[in-house]
């Protein structure tokens, strides 16, 4: 019976079906609390639904439990993550709302969701979290770069712009923009490297 019931709820967090959601919460209360994982990969319904962009069926789950936007899958990414990867907006604003502390949360690779919007060039998503918690745009990444290295080694310029003007701006000793990575490369060094004139005259 358990099973049947998380194949149905897998079911409906791939299609965003809100009225399966329903009808499986209605026959079981506590099914939320009960089947948190339904993969091999300790993905939540919230996962699922985030990375598939269903934001009614992400509203509808985390007005039922908000502690699913703090779950982790086995590769330490939240839905957060996963939302902010695939530049959906609309579920980055619910999730944030829910809980704003997941800005700042390191998947298994050294990423927090900012990192991942910037490498995607997602910049609503980016400028979205950057606005909810600008400190987890300074965090390091694995190899001790910033978010401004991954933009540069993504070749994301206008997710490089958005954050230079955003947070660039108030550091008024440019620390920030002039952070070295475990190499001791700024961006400056990265886009020579890459011969990315775009960066140089920015």
């Amino acid at each position: 019976m358990a099973e049947s019931r998380r194949e149905k709820l897998n079911e409906a967090a791939i299609e965003g079906n809100v009225t399966t959601l329903l009808e499986l919460l209605q026959q079981d209360p506590l099914l939320l609390t009960r089947l948190n994982y339904l993969n091999n990969f300790n993905e939540t319904p919230l996962h699922v639904a985030s990375l598939l962009g269903h934001p009614t069926f992400v509203h509808e789950l985390l007005k039922r439990s908000p502690r699913l936007a703090k779950e982790l899958d086995s590769r330490g990414c939240s839905a957060l993550h996963f939302a902010a990867a695939e530049g959906f907006l609309d579920i980055v604003k619910i999730l944030v709302r829910v809980d704003p502390d997941m800005c700042s949360m390191h998947n298994q690779d050294g990423m927090n969701p900012i990192h991942l919007a910037a490498m995607r060039g997602r910049v609503d998503v980016l400028a979205e979290l950057v606005r909810v918690r600008p400190l987890a745009a300074r965090t390091a990444v694995d190899g001790g770069g910033t978010v401004l290295h991954l933009c540069v080694k993504y070749n994301q310029l206008e997710a490089l712009k958005m954050l230079i003007e955003t947070i660039g701006v108030k550091d008024r000793d440019k620390g920030f923009i002039n952070s070295q990575d475990d190499y001791g490369f700024t961006i400056l060094h990265l886009a020579v490297s890459n011969k990315q004139l775009q960066v140089i005259i920015i």
